[in-house]
């Protein structure tokens, strides 16, 4: 309250009697220093770049004293004005080369430095930028006392404008740009017009013009030096050492960073395993696991011991897979099983996927995701068939795994010893098995066939061994087949997208988000989008088989340790692309469909259920654009009433909320999908048009 009663009580009239005289001038002063418009205030904040730099240096080089009071301070700029030994007219030439040098070296120098070399070289831009950048220019001894950087003095009356100053600087450059490129001749030819035109404006002005435009005038060619010394930097942009250039930070391409991280490591393919159900597919690759090495002996006696007291040891090899209790009691696949192992060529993700036809869904999630695929048939007599007649998995399957992008296919002709390794068994299957496959569309050089027994693990690893199967077959591998397979072109320079197949919470905190890189890469630290959600987040992790990597590339089944994001955001089926380029999202689109063989015919508003990566979701197909040949893709006939089986269309699809989707021109494996319908699969198609 004292405070408030005490500026009550004030005396205005007698407290600031002589504020003006001590405070500053009158706007209406011809002599006023404060700036009148926008554009002079503006100015004066930005006619010169702040060396901070420079200023911290030159203060702790400055001996103490003490300018408490204003008579100190007068005293101590007067003491050290004298010190320069420069007239103006030297003063105005230091303080032109200095900008000239602080605008080629920025802020890396101090402006002291830069002060004794332009005296050192009698203000010779050239020599003296030369000096600083080669180190030349005098430092101060250690131990030493340290001298008072030079000040800078204003430009007297009567004395060269700076746009004389300028002028001369440029001449100067001139001669010594002429010596080493003669090109550039014209272009400080046509600086040196500039500034004659400014010095002839500016005297001008300043017989015209009173004391207050003066000042104008002098911000103006202020302005024009500045912009003829940017021209000047163009001219000696050349002659600038290498070390004073700074580098701009070019961006790898995706390929170049793939070629850097995995020049050492063997090709990377993804291999699915199908076939009908109980035709021995996780028994077969199990045994090859096994024999390769990637099980222990004692995990493969702690499989044949439990496996026996649930009496089913002819499944032990099938454990190594079936990890979950539901599938080693049921002694059915019911998810893809996961695992990895190497030839000697290439790195193998190998993918298994259930047989039975109640998880067809969960086998197109491990198709879509696969590069190349081993078919697995039973050879024992009556099995084949079953699964080969209509009705079976092994039709089914090879043709999903065709219409999503498969082009390499072995075919494992399993359980020989139980036909006593019959050779005209394996020829038979194997006649049945080409015509068909040539149907679907597979090529005759694009497809292997191997007799083999995954329980005996004959012909896996090793050759044959058997004396009756040695007789007659001299054929690869199983393994030697998937050695030969070709990787596919991995499209690392597209945009990133990573389909999400599972979420689950980390063991370090946050959540991971399990999936296979369809395109682009990832690297820790990078921030990514979740769609449709719309969500951004971190990658704080990027591992692989429980191996941290620092980049994720196309072709990865990776898990990505998110963070920034709720978890409830991530699902499976959600896309994680790049914040620059997000993925599509729609509800509906246009699509090219091939119908397979369907007994009630495809009309408009047919409910389907829509396959794509890992997403399942409710669709119909809102209209039948037009009917296509099957062969060429010709139009037979625009708006069709119905589709029947073994035929063409393009239709539009609308499904029942946002999902993320992609073309297929742009990103192949993500313009694929599969539409079900009572249980079995009636169409496949590819994405065309985004609504």
């Amino acid at each position: 309250m004292s405070r408030h009663r005490n500026v009550r009580a004030l005396d205005v009239d007698e407290e600031y009697e002589n504020f003006n005289s001590c405070y500053g001038h009158s706007v209406e002063d011809d002599f006023c220093i404060s700036p009148r418009t926008e554009a002079q205030f503006l100015y004066n904040r930005s006619s010169r770049n702040q060396n901070m730099n420079a200023f911290f240096q030159a203060a702790e080089s400055v001996p103490e004293e003490d300018y408490s009071s204003e008579d100190s301070f007068n005293h101590a700029e007067s003491s050290n004005q004298p010190n320069t030994g420069l007239n103006s007219l030297d003063s105005a030439k230091l303080q032109s080369c200095v900008l000239a040098m602080q605008d080629v070296v920025g802020d890396t120098i101090p402006e002291a430095t830069l002060e004794r070399a332009a005296l050192d070289h009698e203000f010779d831009l050239e020599k003296a930028l030369d000096a600083v950048l080669q180190e030349k220019a005098p430092k101060p001894k250690r131990g030493g006392k340290k001298t008072a950087p030079l000040p800078v003095t204003s430009v007297q009356a009567g004395s060269k404008n700076k746009s004389e100053i300028r002028l001369e600087s440029i001449s100067g450059a001139k001669d010594n740009v002429a010596k080493s490129d003669p090109g550039k001749i014209k272009t400080i030819q046509h600086e040196t017009k500039i500034e004659r035109s400014n010095v002839s404006d500016n005297k001008s002005i300043e017989a015209k013009n009173s004391n207050k435009t003066n000042s104008i005038s002098e911000g103006k060619t202020k302005s024009s030096s500045i912009e003829n010394q940017t021209l000047i930097e163009k001219s000696d942009e050349d002659q600038k050492p290498s070390s004073t250039i700074k580098a701009t930070k070019v961006e790898k391409s995706g390929t170049e960073i793939y070629n850097c991280e995995r020049a050492d490591v063997k090709p990377l393919i993804n291999l699915v395993v199908i076939g009908h159900v109980d035709a021995g597919k996780s028994t077969l690759m199990g045994h090859l696991l096994y024999d390769i090495g990637n099980v222990s002996q004692r995990n493969m006696h702690k499989f044949e011991r439990d496996s026996k007291k649930l009496g089913k040891g002819s499944f032990m090899y099938a454990w190594v897979l079936d990890e979950t209790p539901e599938e080693r009691n049921r002694g059915i696949t019911m998810d893809v099983a996961f695992s990895s192992f190497e030839t000697p060529h290439k790195a193998v993700t190998l993918l298994d996927a259930p047989g039975h036809k109640d998880f067809i869904p969960n086998m197109i999630t491990g198709a879509a995701q696969a590069d190349v695929a081993v078919l697995v048939v039973d050879s024992t007599k009556g099995e084949f068939e079953t699964g080969f007649e209509s009705g079976g998995q092994t039709r089914e399957h090879t043709m999903l795994i065709r219409s999503l992008g498969v082009s390499e296919l072995a075919i494992a002709v399993n359980k020989m010893d139980n036909v006593g390794w019959c050779k005209e068994r394996f020829h038979d299957i194997k006649t049945k098995m080409s015509t068909f496959l040539k149907q679907v569309g597979f090529k005759e050089s694009d497809v292997t066939f191997v007799p083999c027994s995954g329980l005996t693990g004959e012909n896996l690893v090793k050759g044959p061994e058997e004396p009756v199967f040695k007789k007659w077959y001299s054929g690869p591998t199983l393994v030697e087949v998937i050695d030969n397979f070709h990787p596919p072109e991995r499209p690392v320079d597209k945009p990133f997208r990573l389909c999400v197949s599972d979420v689950f919470k980390g063991a370090t905190g946050g959540f991971c988000a399990a999936g296979k890189i369809e395109a682009g890469f990832i690297k820790n630290g990078d921030k990514v989008l979740v769609m449709p959600a719309g969500e951004q987040a971190v990658v704080k992790g990027i591992s692989v088989d429980e191996q941290t990597l620092s980049y994720g590339f196309a072709g990865d089944h990776v898990m990505l340790q998110l963070s920034g994001i709720d978890i409830s955001n991530v699902s499976s089926g959600s896309m994680i692309c790049s914040i620059e380029k997000p993925v599509k999202v729609a509800t509906k689109f246009e699509a090219r469909l091939v119908i397979f063989n369907i007994s009630v015919p495809i009309t408009k508003g047919f409910p389907v259920i829509f396959h794509y990566q890992s997403l399942s979701e409710q669709a119909c197909v809102k209209k039948l654009v037009s009917q296509l040949n099957r062969s060429t893709g010709e139009v037979l006939k625009n708006k069709p009433r119905c589709l029947t089986k073994n035929s063409s269309a393009v239709v539009e699809i609308e499904v029942n909320r946002p999902i993320c989707i992609e073309l297929f021109k742009e990103f192949k494996d993500l313009g694929r999908f599969m539409l079900r319908s009572g249980g079995s699969t009636i169409a496949a198609g590819l994405v065309t048009n985004i609504k």
